[in-house]
């Protein structure tokens, strides 16, 4: 028994002995968008239930969304493995947020970090308020792993100034970095990254990080975007979504001016599907946004549908409607670079169907497809033409409404039962009126007192 039990620890020894290590590489290159927080969780899901040792992000990126780099940043704080920044040349502004949030920062020769100041939509400084928040975020990421908080802030805000700090204990003069000074932003070079201990090495290949990080023939896995991924990121890109608000504006603006259902609807409501998936995958949108949509659709319908004229139901289903829509395009906590720019994603998504709407408009009555499937003519009555059902014996008569008139419905005439409409007014069921009109098939009729 004693032997069984020896020869199990050697086995077990044995295996952990010659077990490699398992190292995940992650890419982070080019714009940072809401795609890609789906992507780096993933790898991190994965990475945690294989048990890997390391989790190496190589970076590259000039920036992009601060909501998608805040979402990525939580995934990463949050990570039960090992993360590691890879500094491939440059993590600026919201890629320095990332790098900030990993438990080690390794940067290639040449390599740059900071320039993290919010901007508005036009390249501008954003507000305070906008400053503050990303300000307060890099110094609470830092502050998490240990870094330097008044370098962090310094890559943030401007009209911050210092000249010591302390590193390990120790009070630094700072008398080499540009940024340090008033109205200046602070981008730290590799050299000026390990000296102020905001990175802990450097390497020049991903082959040489893991030698920094004393990896010794580890199990390589590299991650990539799959093709739901690619297509998320490219459809919550600002120009494809709000082409697609676009399109399914238009599409459904041109259904509604054709009897039925055809092309137009179609290409519109899979348009508006492809944004809304979108939205709701990045976590851009919630259930109760998608609601907030369909009751102003539903109110919307109602007017349309069931009372008469254009009044208060309509209006507010349009009010409603477009409010969800504003809302669909913001983050769950959005900033006021966010607020603009769901305004002006949704005015231009309204406007541009509207233009395109008539300029097509045009363009398509002309053309011969149009023609072909139209009629080029009009059937005047003067030519012989007319559209008379043989109603018209039943002006002056009286009957009976068998439903509700809102205003249109049904009415019994003697014993033909005829489909009308009344001058406007709501008549209700067993009320006696009297047919005042016959136009083709349009009979219109009057309630009598």
């Amino acid at each position: 028994m004693r032997f069984k039990r020896l020869l199990y620890i050697l086995l077990f020894l044995t295996a952990t002995s010659f077990a490699k290590d398992i190292v995940y590489h992650v890419p982070i290159q080019a714009d940072i968008d809401l795609g890609l927080p789906a992507f780096i969780e993933r790898a991190i899901r994965q990475a945690e239930l294989e048990g890997a040792s390391a989790i190496i992000f190589d970076i590259d990126t000039f920036g992009g969304r601060v909501d998608g780099a805040t979402q990525i940043k939580d995934a990463i704080l949050g990570s039960k493995v090992m993360t590691v920044a890879f500094i491939n040349r440059r993590a600026i502004s919201a890629g320095a947020l990332i790098s900030l949030s990993c438990d080690k920062i390794i940067m290639t020769g040449g390599g740059t970090i900071g320039a993290a100041t919010a901007v508005d939509l036009s390249g501008k400084k954003a507000s305070e308020k906008v400053i503050s928040y990303m300000r307060e975020e890099m110094a609470s990421t830092a502050e998490q792993q240990g870094r330097n908080i008044a370098i962090v802030m310094g890559m943030v805000d401007e009209d911050l100034s210092f000249e010591t700090v302390v590193i390990d204990g120790d009070t630094i003069e700072v008398d080499d970095i540009q940024g340090a000074k008033e109205g200046k932003l602070v981008t730290l070079t590799t050299e000026k990254a390990l000296k102020y201990k905001i990175a802990d090495d450097k390497a020049e290949t991903f082959e040489e990080v893991l030698e920094v990080l004393g990896f010794e023939d580890p199990q390589i896995v590299y991650m990539g975007v799959n093709w739901s991924e690619k297509l998320v990121r490219f459809l919550t890109n600002p120009v494809v979504s709000s082409l697609l608000m676009t399109l399914g504006f238009l599409g459904l603006l041109f259904e509604l001016q054709s009897p039925g259902w055809g092309i137009p609807g179609t290409i519109g409501f899979v348009c508006l599907a492809l944004f809304f998936g979108a939205t709701l995958f990045t976590n851009l949108a919630s259930m109760t946004e998608l609601l907030i949509i369909l009751g102003g659709v539903v109110l919307v319908i109602i007017e349309v549908f069931f009372l008469p004229g254009f009044g208060v139901v309509g209006i507010l289903g349009g009010i409603v409607l477009f409010s969800g829509l504003f809302m669909l395009l913001l983050p769950e906590h959005p900033i006021s670079q966010d607020w603009e720019s769901a305004f002006w994603g949704l005015t231009i998504g309204i406007i541009g169907a509207i233009v395109a709407f008539v300029l097509l408009g045009k363009l398509v009555v002309k053309s011969e497809f149009w023609q072909k499937i139209s009629l080029s003519s009009t059937e005047r009555s003067s030519e012989g033409y007319s559209t008379s059902i043989g109603l018209e014996n039943l002006i002056g008569q009286e009957g009976v409404a068998v439903s509700d008139l809102r205003p249109s419905g049904w009415v019994l005439v003697g014993e033909k039962k005829i489909f009308v409409v009344s001058e406007g007014e709501f008549v209700p069921d067993d009320n006696r009126v009297k047919v005042l009109s016959v136009d083709g098939n349009r009979v219109v009729v009057r309630k009598i007192s």
